[in-house]
């Protein structure tokens, strides 16, 4: 009897059953989307990132007088930061401004040792000095970020790689 109440109930109420079920299938569809595309655009937006970075770094490697951003021994006092080295310096800021605020942002999420290369590379002297120099032009968050980097150690870490 007790199954007769509900063939009963779902013979009168078959069509609201129906829609009701398709309007849940319908929301798990769309909800599962945008779970795939959320991804999706992540793995995008990291792509691009690393094409930017391979584009400013590939500037190192095809300029020679650019050398000297990466190289530990230099002495500021013995010869001035050029305008190309700083020029150089502040693109790598500002591609590193960006990608931080993306992350931020929840574009996509940064390597681990994102951290470790911040520290490196402004612990050289010319990108400390270019930094020192202009950090009190940049996004207060993003500067409290990388001061915060650079007053990290990094053990066992080769200078020169950022």
């Amino acid at each position: 009897m007790r199954d007769m109440g509900f063939l009963i109930w779902l013979h009168a109420n078959w069509f609201t059953l129906l829609q009701s079920l398709g309007i849940v299938g319908g929301l798990v569809f769309t909800g599962t989307s945008l779970r795939i595309d959320t991804t999706v655009r992540r793995v995008a937006n990291g792509f691009e990132l690393t094409k930017q970075h391979r584009e400013i770094w590939m500037q190192l490697y095809s300029r020679p007088d650019l050398k000297r951003v990466l190289d530990p021994a230099t002495d500021l006092h013995a010869t001035v930061i050029s305008d190309e080295e700083e020029m150089f310096v502040n693109f790598l800021i500002l591609h590193l401004a960006n990608a931080y605020r993306a992350m931020k942002a929840g574009v996509f999420l940064l390597p681990d040792e994102l951290h470790q290369d911040v520290t490196a590379f402004f612990s050289l002297p010319i990108p400390k000095a270019v930094w020192e120099r202009t950090r009190r032009f940049r996004n207060k968050d993003f500067s409290e970020f990388v001061e915060g980097q650079r007053k990290q150690t990094v053990m066992g870490f080769k200078q020169g790689r950022a």
